[in-house]
């Protein structure tokens, strides 16, 4: 078969439930449940982690965060490191495939010199380097602010303006950012398909992370909605626009049928006070898990379950919804052997899905793992272990070490580590022994990159705190 084209789409801080063909009942999402309707929608598909610097780096490399060189959610400063140089991406990976690359869009792996799209295989980037901007100015407001050093001048970091076309700053001021780059998007893949060889599109929109920005048109599609919703359900709505226009385009091109379409969210829907834009210090309540609990930040489902979609229809029979287990770095390896690529020449902790989505096998994954802060998971099979998970804001804390048959009981609401005291310890001792491997190497490899950032830290349910130890793991930009 002729290698596919790749178009790869994420969002960000986008609930399990905030999809209609997910199931939201109180706005649609037409051609997001058309492009699931002509692939695969997933019902257990998983963020690598509930953050999304983290994600992003395991989706385009295909290993766990700590393994990729990046456990926290980036700073946003234009000193900030990021995704290390020797950890091959999915765009260098393709490049050597002879793939065109490109990038639109979120980041988020790092501002520094090296660290950047061009530095990581992308041909073509254009899009914000850090975490999030306002949607129309384009500026970034982090939300600490620290003492640094610019060309041997001192000054404090505050708000930066984050939007670059192939490594030059450009200002396009007053268009909205999520329309931005889905026309970018369609100049690409137009421009892409008159050459010969196959491409890459990663599309990271920063959508609907805060801040809560939309035109007026689309807020007007749900005037019956609370704020709060409303707004959430029309930057959604924005970005369906965008994949749909997306979508169009590879049909124009004649390049639908043997294009590889991935999509996800980076992590659960975030309850962050500074969601809202009046002032308000209680959590925000836009966006939905649907069943699942906790929300971005914590292990627990509603962090990491993410609604999830593939398509590719010379490939894959439409029409499917899969129920078995995929995490976000299944990409990197499923992508490299669609395009002939030999896995063996990479490290990787994926696998392959092509069979489960193409041949109705199960699962290739025994276990998965997850971590951040102090929580540490692991999934195997139907049981899924979390220790010391977390929730945020005024939500009680659960139990510090939480058994569940997760097929069961998905929103994970009964605690059955009481009746399963052996498989708990076995579980246990399985995470233990994973994150450990994962604090080893971080020390040995990763932290001397990262001495001296300023990072947010989750400390307890109820706070960040600002702390400046980057060994630790940690979030920044958020």
């Amino acid at each position: 078969m002729e290698r596919p084209n790749v178009v790869i789409i994420v969002s960000d801080d986008q609930g399990y439930g905030d999809l209609s063909c997910m199931g939201a009942t109180d706005f649609r999402t037409p051609r997001l449940d058309a492009l699931a309707a002509s692939g695969a929608r997933f019902t257990s598909f998983y963020a690598n982690s509930p953050v999304c610097s983290p994600t992003r780096a395991s989706l385009l490399t295909g290993r766990y965060p700590g393994n990729a060189g990046v456990r926290n959610i980036l700073a946003g400063y234009r000193t900030t490191p990021g995704l290390p140089s020797n950890v091959p991406s999915l765009a260098t990976a393709l490049k050597q495939q002879g793939y065109h690359t490109g990038l639109v869009g979120k980041w988020h792996l790092g501002l520094a010199e090296g660290s950047r799209p061009g530095d990581h295989g992308f041909d073509e980037w254009f899009g914000l380097l850090g975490g999030a901007h306002d949607y129309f100015s384009h500026i970034a407001w982090p939300g600490q602010h620290r003492q640094i050093v610019v060309n041997g001048k001192k000054g404090f970091a505050g708000g930066m303006h984050d939007l670059w076309d192939n490594g030059e700053e450009v200002w396009l001021e007053g268009q909205y950012s999520t329309e931005l780059f889905g026309e970018r998007s369609v100049d690409f893949i137009r421009r892409a398909a008159r050459r010969a060889e196959p491409f890459l599109l990663y599309l990271g929109f920063n959508a609907p992370h805060n801040p809560m920005h939309a035109p007026r048109k689309y807020k007007e599609r749900f005037p019956d909605l609370p704020w709060d919703r409303q707004i959430m359900a029309a930057m959604i709505s924005a970005v369906d626009d965008q994949v749909g226009a997306v979508m169009d385009e590879l049909e124009r091109q004649g390049a639908r049928d043997n294009t590889l379409v991935f999509f996800m969210s980076d992590n659960g829907p975030s309850r962050q006070s500074r969601n809202w834009l009046d002032g308000r210090i209680d959590p925000y309540y836009g966006g939905s898990t649907g069943k699942l609990k906790g929300h971005k930040f914590s292990l627990f489902e509603g962090g990491i379950r993410v609604p999830a979609i593939i398509s590719w229809p010379a490939r894959i029979p439409a029409g499917q919804v899969v129920d078995e287990v995929g995490v976000g770095m299944d990409i990197f390896p499923t992508v490299l052997r669609a395009a002939g690529a030999d896995l063996a020449a990479y490290e990787i902790d994926g696998e392959d899905i092509t069979a489960m989505v193409a041949e109705g096998a199960g699962t290739p994954h025994d276990e998965v793992f997850w971590e951040l802060g102090v929580q540490t998971a692991v999934r195997r099979g139907r049981w899924k272990l979390v220790l010391n998970g977390q929730l945020i804001q005024d939500e009680p804390q659960p139990d510090p070490v939480f058994l569940t048959d997760i097929q069961a009981d998905m929103g994970e609401s009964r605690n059955l580590a009481d009746e399963n005291p052996r498989l708990v310890a076995d579980l246990r001792s399985a995470a233990e022994r994973w994150r450990q491997g994962i604090e080893e190497r971080w020390e040995r490899e990763h932290a001397p990159r990262f001495a001296g950032e300023m990072s947010y830290a989750v400390t307890d349910s109820s706070a960040m705190r600002v702390y400046d130890n980057p060994h630790n793991p940690a979030i920044g930009d958020t």
